[in-house]
């Protein structure tokens, strides 16, 4: 069986460490063993990534590369997240979804139309990966 493998793609900079890594902790939590998680806190860059941005995009990039999905928290807006969304939906066809507290009215039309799917919360994007992947 070929596990899949999923990008946890949401803002990391200008955020508490909290906001970024229980979302994904949460999500390792719930789909491990079935799928595989590539999480970007993985690699510690915090308090160097001046020195560090262009292995930080360069890892990024090989991690949405090797991923089936994209699980996105479009929680707020992110000029990282952006770009990752769009790199995999618009240049590698990947399947992305997001989950946000946003009304459809109040998303970025950049986020709505490079997204696969929006939900409104993570429950929710964990649920539909699991039912459908």
């Amino acid at each position: 069986m070929n596990t899949k493998k999923i990008y946890l793609c949401g803002p990391i900079m200008d955020c508490a460490v909290g906001d970024s890594k229980d979302w994904r902790t949460r999500a390792k939590e719930r789909l491990a063993g079935r799928f595989i998680l590539l999480d970007p806190m993985r690699r510690n860059f915090r308090d160097n990534e001046i020195d560090s941005s262009n292995e930080i995009v360069e890892f990024d990039l090989q991690d949405i590369r090797d991923a089936d999905l994209i699980l996105v928290n479009y929680s707020k807006a992110s000029v990282g997240t952006s770009m990752e969304v769009f790199y995999a939906s618009h240049d590698l066809g990947k399947f992305v979804i997001a989950f946000s507290p946003y009304d459809f009215k109040d998303c970025s039309p950049w986020m709505v139309r490079f997204s696969t799917k929006i939900l409104p919360n993570l429950e929710g994007a964990l649920h539909y990966i699991e039912r459908h992947f």
